[in-house]
């Protein structure tokens, strides 16, 4: 849908197809008391058909929706972003990239199994080579000492083993602790399978995919530096040379940080309370030079607009613990108190998701479901491989 002068109003549906009734809410602002929330208030139900099973045909030919006003929702393409920034703000990207981390095998006994590496441990004194921690889709779990026979990339010969040690990070722990026969990059280079989402119904599971070399180039951004994901940073996703090159022109600068993405971002929280429900850790480093750029983007008055949740993350959560790296499992809920992050460019999230929470930690609680009503009636496309919003940071 186009605009004229690119802006319009956002005509809200009267319902929002919740799956389970919702008390009325009331305004929301900073003179009131934050109510408490529930996973139940963060649920919806999307038509299978908005979806996306494939990228836009050009990485920034995909839409973009202004949903910096609360009153009015504008339509754009992606393209346009220069046209709704200002010289001297900052953009920072997570360069982290994603590696082929979906391998397949079998047990002794026959039966399939599929890993998906989440993390490659560092080689320690007095435990076994090249570990990696994964998740395991298998329709009995094997016990430890078990021997795996992983395939190639074909999936008809035997390419490597893996050893299962136990579960990560303790023995009630819901990964599994591998040691593979040689180097885990390696392998994941030569046999391993692009992690494409869960709800991206055409899964690589052979050479022979179609999609397979389209998937490869776009399910990895122009900015991908250094291996170890195994999701993409999909805000990123929108952004090519060309964009860049106006962006420069214009005067908005850039910087990186990065945060290897886990699997567990698609993983939906399970317990009605919140503050019960256990965050993933995902590992991330905050260069001095992004450090430097944020200042100097405070000093021109500037505003930095993080390009997806993952740079949220981490520039969050470098501000609460001043750690320039390490392992995170910040939870962004309503009311969290942002430190660094202005502008956020994020795709549209998966329902009870904890980044459908941080975009209504970061938007408001509301305007984060009028903003998804609209996107459903104006059928944009969802989750990684779909469409992106512009939003701003609610005032405290």
């Amino acid at each position: 849908m186009h605009c004229k002068h690119n802006r319009c109003s956002a005509k809200i549906p009267t319902s929002f197809h919740l799956e389970r009734a919702r008390p009325a809410l009331k305004h929301m602002s900073s003179s009131e008391p934050l109510r408490q929330y529930t996973l139940s208030d963060f649920d919806f139900q999307l038509p299978p058909e908005l979806i996306a099973q494939h990228p836009s045909p050009e990485r920034s030919g995909s839409r973009l929706l202004d949903a910096r006003d609360p009153l009015h929702l504008a339509d754009h393409v992606f393209r346009a972003l220069p046209d709704l920034l200002s010289p001297g703000d900052l953009l920072v990207f997570n360069d982290t990239q994603v590696v082929n981390a979906r391998l397949f095998g079998e047990k002794t006994s026959g039966g399939q199994l599929e890993l998906l590496i989440e993390r490659v441990l560092p080689d320690e004194a007095n435990a076994p080579a090249n570990r990696v921690v994964a998740h395991m889709k298998v329709s009995k779990k094997p016990l430890p000492g078990a021997r795996l026979t992983m395939w190639d990339r074909t999936g008809r010969r035997h390419a490597f083993d893996a050893t299962l040690l136990g579960r990560w990070p303790d023995d009630n722990g819901a990964l599994f602790l591998l040691s593979l026969s040689d180097d885990p990059h390696r392998l994941m280079a030569a046999h391993g399978h692009m992690p494409l989402p869960p709800y991206i119904e055409r899964q690589q599971k052979t050479a022979s995919d179609t999609d397979r070399a389209q998937d490869a180039q776009r399910y990895q951004t122009v900015f991908a530096k250094h291996p170890g994901s195994a999701a993409a940073p999909t805000a990123a996703l929108h952004f090519d040379e060309a964009l860049m090159q106006r962006l420069t022109a214009l005067g908005v600068q850039h910087a990186s940080v990065t945060l290897h993405v886990g699997a567990g971002t698609f993983s939906p929280v399970k317990t009605e309370d919140l503050s019960a429900h256990r965050m993933h850790s995902e590992w991330y480093h905050m260069p001095a030079s992004t450090v430097k750029a944020i200042a100097d983007c405070r000093e021109r008055g500037g505003r930095v607009v993080a390009v997806g949740t993952t740079s949220v993350r981490t520039l969050e959560s470098w501000a609460q613990t001043g750690l320039s790296q390490g392992d995170t499992r910040i939870f962004i809920t309503p009311g969290f108190d942002f430190k660094v992050v202005d502008l956020l460019v994020t795709n549209f999230h998966l329902p009870k998701s904890t980044l459908l929470m941080l975009v209504a930690a970061f938007s408001g609680f509301e305007h984060m479901h009028r903003i998804y009503q609209y996107a459903m009636a104006q059928k944009y496309r969802f989750f990684s491989y779909g469409d992106a919003m512009l939003l701003k940071k609610l005032k405290s």
